[in-house]
């Protein structure tokens, strides 16, 4: 049983801990199979095959097991450290002391977005994007995209979330206009209501976090932390609002095949949304 605790609560040494675990992934190689990884399983509506890991309802379990597996391999590194979350209801500014120099480094140069600060910078040369929506090698961040401004959710905008009585519904898509985890996961239908919750925090991190590659930016497993907690506040509000479908989809339903039920694998692991569904042994949230 270990912690997860709010980044801004983190000690110096915590910091330094969990980044120097980070770095050394990179530097062995690891870090590159998460990016493929979540690149492979980031499968939209529009495209044939299975959806694991979004547009779906297992965008939350699958995320959970992700997770757990990059934590395990930074404690393979260092035993003592865990990946830490971060509360974008309240650290909601470029201000924020995780985007300082001796955590995350901060925001990309107007010019062409590059970090330039911090332990992931291209610069200090610990830090090359091996695969990417762009060929640059250095890392990058657009904080509140100003070309077209988007702000991080507030705390109304995340209790709504909380408020939804079901965890999800047909169609089982980004189409799904109620439910828990499509409020946030953040899917709309681009009538004015913008990105919500999660999505909206990819965008205005911005940079490499747009996309399939977004684990290139470590900030992915901050942010996927707190998703991962707000899951665990949901189930606790709602403690008889189970994980749906909870059966095979039916033959001659367009999702059967696609849409994970709770009983169904999830690839790549073989591992049951039902078999993740409570984390309390493994670890807990500070």
């Amino acid at each position: 049983m270990h912690t997860r605790k709010n980044q801004r609560n983190l000690t110096s040494a915590e910091k330094r801990r969990f980044v120097s675990a980070v770095l050394e992934l990179k530097r062995r190689g690891e870090y590159e199979d998460f990016v493929g990884l979540h690149t492979q399983y980031y499968v939209a509506d529009g495209e044939g095959g299975r959806r694991a890991g979004h547009m779906a309802p297992s965008f939350l379990p699958w995320h959970r097991r992700f997770l757990l597996d990059f934590e395990r391999a930074l404690q393979r590194v260092d035993p003592a450290v865990t990946v830490p979350y971060w509360d974008w209801t309240t650290d909601n500014s470029p201000a924020s002391s995780m985007w300082a120099e001796d955590f995350l480094g901060g925001n990309g140069r107007s010019s062409d977005q590059q970090v330039m600060t911090g332990p992931f910078a291209y610069q200090t040369g610990n830090w090359t994007i091996e695969s990417g929506v762009t060929e640059d090698s250095y890392l990058t961040r657009n904080f509140g995209r100003p070309s077209s401004p988007v702000r991080l959710p507030s705390k109304a905008e995340l209790a709504a979330a909380l408020r939804e009585k079901v965890y999800d519904a047909a169609p089982w898509d980004s189409t799904v206009t109620v439910g828990f985890r499509n409020r946030i996961e953040g899917w709309t239908t681009g009538r004015g209501e913008g990105w919500r919750n999660h999505n909206r925090v990819h965008r205005w991190v911005g940079g490499h976090m747009l996309g399939a590659a977004s684990p290139n930016d470590p900030v992915f497993w901050l942010h996927h932390a707190f998703i991962d907690l707000i899951w665990d506040r949901w189930q606790r509000k709602h403690p008889k609002a189970g994980y749906v479908p909870r059966n095979k989809l039916r033959a001659g339903d367009p999702q059967r095949g696609r849409a994970i039920s709770l009983r169904e694998p999830m690839p790549p692991w073989n591992v049951q949304p039902s078999q993740v569904l409570d984390h309390r042994k493994l670890y807990r949230y500070a």
